[in-house]
């Protein structure tokens, strides 16, 4: 029964026993009346015994006693009436409390059939990524297997091949991308980037006192085998072997050599894949003190070892030291590269954290919005998905301030320009994500029943594989959930919810599977590997 048809009856009732009050009250007035009337004529009788009463005394002194007891059941009527009344209120008022119940209770079980079906998917999904993993299971004891093999033959077989393919590839520059540590775009050494400079950086560049530096290729080389380390957790391997290299050639160039600084900042690398962001900001403050020295204030490389090292001081809480330093690589970017370079823009988001966990948010607002213009002036590969990180990025600086309206204009753009460039331009048929929401919202003020079955655009818009959609489908239903609009929240979450990303490959570290197969051999191919890196690096030139 609707809330207000139950008030109605409860006012109505309340009414009525107001009224029964009033008539019991008049009622209690006559009975008293006529009790004192009765008294006095039973005085009136008892003093005049013996004398003649008439026969109108006597019919009056009749009536009144019968006015008497007609008054005396109609008030316990009216009582009778009070508490039926009275029960009634209780009635109606328990009877609305358990609507209410009723209806939390269906809610509880709405929630609940959600949960399960998201649970369901959730299985779903780890029962893949168990059969993935025992697929990868028998991969790794085939080559237990034969790790085993070559131990036994011992042959040189390993030598050779690895001789073969220094020879066959003396330039390759592939190296895997490291993993990204959540704070900002941390730069690959010259490794990865020498070969690509521009001449004209070179030409911007004052005075230079090295050009030209090209990292040779057992670096090169050395870089990959410490990349396929990390990945695989091998950290007490990786470690040694850095050391031993830049140990060598220091001993051969002396410390102050570009080779060495190379080195110094794929140490530092592992040092922060292990979060020992401590040793990893030494090792990157020698690094970038080699190069400053050898290449002179505005290169390339020192300000991708600025940025690098203003990240470990975030990741070590210490936003004042790497405020300078993403300021002074910012200011090299601009002079070497221009205002307007996809690479200015990462850094400065860099510098737009930086000054946000120090509470400069007017600064920020500017640097996030000057790195969006820069990234939709240059179209390339990835720049639309960096543009949203960052206007995601400024809204949840507004968030902060208290800039709701700002904030979610801004959710609804990002949502509205990656809806209209994946699924089309809208109709009543494609409409944006958080229209849909908010029609549902509406549709629940006004009592209307909202549907159940999920539009053509929201099974569309859950295939769209990005975290950064998630973030801003969950950022955005936080905000409707602030401002009360809780069915709009639902429905942005639970597609966030069903919004999951495709998983890692095999070689990812992190799948606590892979991990402990790892672990398992680790004992039985110790010893070939340690053979294996024993050659490995007297080909690259290194002793052991």
């Amino acid at each position: 029964m609707p809330d207000f048809v139950n008030q109605q009856i409860i006012t109505s009732l309340k009414t009525a026993q107001q009224g029964l009050d009033s008539l019991r009250e008049e009622h209690s007035f006559l009975l008293t009346h006529l009790e004192s009337n009765n008294n006095s004529l039973s005085q009136v009788f008892i003093f005049q015994q013996g004398i003649y009463i008439s026969d109108t005394e006597e019919v009056e002194a009749s009536l009144s006693k019968e006015k008497f007891i007609q008054v005396n059941d109609n008030l316990d009527k009216l009582m009778n009436g009070i508490d039926e009344t009275s029960l009634m209120i209780m009635v109606t008022q328990i009877i609305n409390s358990g609507d209410v119940q009723y209806s939390r209770v269906q809610e509880n079980q709405r929630r609940l059939r959600q949960e399960n079906a998201w649970l369901l998917d959730e299985l779903s999904d780890t029962q893949k990524k168990l059969q993935e993993s025992e697929r990868t299971v028998g991969r790794l004891e085939e080559e237990v297997n034969h790790y085993k093999f070559l131990d036994s033959i011992k042959n040189l077989r390993c030598d050779n091949e690895v001789n073969s393919t220094a020879a066959r590839n003396p330039q390759t520059t592939a190296v895997d991308t490291l993993q990204d540590l959540g704070f900002g775009p941390e730069e690959d050494d010259e490794i990865n980037h020498n070969n690509n400079t521009h001449s004209s950086l070179m030409i911007q560049q004052p005075n230079p006192p090295v050009s030209g530096y090209e990292v040779p290729a057992r670096i090169r080389t050395l870089h990959n085998l410490v990349v396929q380390y990390m990945k695989q957790g091998r950290y007490e391997v990786a470690v040694p072997l850095c050391k031993q290299a830049i140990e060598d050639l220091e001993k051969a160039n002396g410390h102050n050599h570009p080779d060495v600084a190379t080195m110094l900042n794929v140490l530092a690398t592992v040092y922060r894949d292990q979060q020992k962001y401590k040793e990893a900001g030494q090792y990157l403050a020698d690094a970038l003190s080699i190069r400053e020295k050898l290449f002179g204030e505005n290169h390339p490389s020192v300000a991708a070892t600025l940025n690098n090292l203003a990240i470990v001081f975030g990741k070590r809480g210490k936003y004042k030291d790497a405020e300078p330093l993403c300021t002074r690589a910012l200011e090299i970017r601009e002079f070497l590269l221009g205002k307007d370079h996809p690479d200015v823009a990462k850094q400065l988001n860099n510098l737009a954290l930086v000054c946000q966990n120090l509470g400069k948010y007017e600064e920020v607002e500017a640097l996030y919005k000057r790195s969006i213009e820069i990234y939709k002036k240059n179209m390339l590969d990835g720049a639309d998905e960096n543009a949203i990180k960052a206007e995601n990025n400024l809204a949840s600086v507004y968030l902060k301030q208290g800039k709701y309206e700002e904030a979610e204009e801004l959710y609804k753009t990002i949502l509205s320009s990656v809806h209209e460039k994946v699924l089309g331009n809208f109709s009543d048929q494609n409409k944006p994500i958080w229209q849909i929401a908010e029609e549902r919202e509406e549709r629940n003020r006004k009592g209307e029943m909202a549907d159940s079955f999920e539009s053509e655009s929201e099974t569309k818009f859950a295939k769209i594989e990005s975290g950064v959609i998630i973030s801003t489908l969950k950022n955005l239903g936080a905000l409707y959930r602030k401002q009360g609009k809780y069915m709009a929240a639902e429905t942005l979450e639970g597609l966030a919810l069903c919004t999951v990303k495709q998983p890692d490959g095999l070689g990812d570290s992190s799948d606590p599977v892979i991990s402990s197969i790892q672990d398992d051999s680790h004992n039985r191919v110790i010893a070939v590997q340690n053979g294996l890196k024993a050659k490995l690096m007297n080909v690259l030139g290194f002793s052991v």
